[in-house]
């Protein structure tokens, strides 16, 4: 067992690569949108 297949991620295949790809879009999309957001909110002009 690798040391990414412990905590969270109990499952089999967790430290698979296209859990890991998965995984990291997921949050790099989140992280993006968090940013977009944030600058459409504090540059508004209406």
């Amino acid at each position: 067992m690798s040391d990414l297949n412990r905590g969270i991620m109990k499952f089999k295949g967790a430290d698979s690569p296209i859990a890991i790809a998965i995984s990291s879009i997921a949050v790099l999309g989140g992280i993006s949108f968090l940013i977009w957001w944030a600058l459409q909110s504090a540059y508004a002009l209406s």
